[in-house]
């Protein structure tokens, strides 16, 4: 009777126990479905705002005349961006083009190369590159870079596309490093194994058996670097010079988010100038969706041959 006894009390009890399991995964998963209905209805907000406010814009400029316009003057209500489209292009390109390689053999090294010991030491300054405020970098390609590219180009002044890219390219370093290095660590060591005992170097392991496996890691990071150097406006004002004119490398440029930066404060509330500020930022917000599709085109391509 004993055992009857304690055998029945033990099955109550398990049951309980199940019941409140069952119950608690219940709550995470509302939980986490509100969180991620959260996340998209930010998007959407955002999405809907910036198209109500700035297809009115377009419609009075006309979307030739705004996109394809090579002058911007408020004062005459002539609003054409072209000029800040080809530079924020140039001065992203530039960037990616300096700070990819750059990012991503530091991430090589990090993860595959370097001692645990040194490792250690490059890690958080990696990390503190991250924590530095925009305005911080912008202070000291003001005080440090500018004069250095108008001593050593011999120009009038040193805010230029050319300063911007090299703020960018040291800007959007923590983003590639970070995640490629993270990417890279999380291959399997059984793959670098069996290639190190097919005769393979150390070297066309990490470059040919680690890289390929971690490549959408290292696909997410270089996109992230990108919509920082796509994104940024504070650092790049202090920079750039911040006119109006067709890219140059070595001439004062507007980008997109600076144009929108500068100009905001003193646009007044409904006119057409503000519009257009708004306007561009949806030609922004076009720029990163573009870039995140191709981006999720070119993995599932790269998935579907593998």
């Amino acid at each position: 009777m004993k055992d009857v006894s304690s055998t029945s009390g033990a099955q109550p009890r398990s049951a309980a126990k199940g019941g409140l399991g069952k119950s608690a995964e219940w709550v995470m998963q509302v939980v986490f479905l509100i969180c991620g209905l959260i996340a998209v209805g930010f998007v959407l907000i955002i999405s809907i705002y910036l198209i109500i406010s700035g297809l009115p814009a377009i419609r009075e400029i006309g979307l030739i005349d705004f996109l394809f316009g090579d002058t911007w003057r408020a004062n005459d209500n002539q609003f054409g961006i072209l000029p800040m489209i080809l530079t924020s292009i140039y001065g992203t390109a530039g960037a990616f083009v300096i700070g990819v390689p750059i990012g991503f053999f530091t991430a090589v090294f990090l993860a595959k190369v370097a001692p645990p010991k040194l490792a250690a030491v490059i890690r958080p300054m990696v990390n503190l590159l991250a924590g530095i405020p925009s305005v911080v970098y912008g202070l000291v390609g003001m005080i440090v870079l500018l004069p250095w590219i108008r001593t050593t180009f011999n120009l009038p002044a040193g805010d230029s596309l050319f300063a911007a890219i090299l703020v960018l390219a040291v800007m959007i370093l923590p983003s590639i490093i970070s995640v490629s290095e993270t990417a890279l660590q999380a291959v399997p060591k059984e793959y670098e194994e069996a290639s190190l005992a097919l005769g393979a170097t150390s070297l066309e392991t990490y470059f040919r058996v680690s890289v390929p496996a971690a490549k959408s890691g290292i696909a997410a990071a270089v996109v992230l670097g990108i919509g920082r150097a796509i994104g940024e406006a504070m650092a790049i004002m202090m920079v750039a010079g911040n006119v109006a004119n067709m890219p140059s490398l070595f001439s004062s440029v507007r980008f997109l988010t600076t144009g929108i930066a500068i100009e905001m404060n003193y646009a007044q509330v409904g006119s057409l100038q503000r519009n257009a500020l708004f306007s561009i930022g949806l030609v922004l917000f076009l720029f990163i969706m573009i870039i995140n599709v191709l981006l999720n085109v070119v993995l599932k391509h790269n998935k579907g041959e593998d």
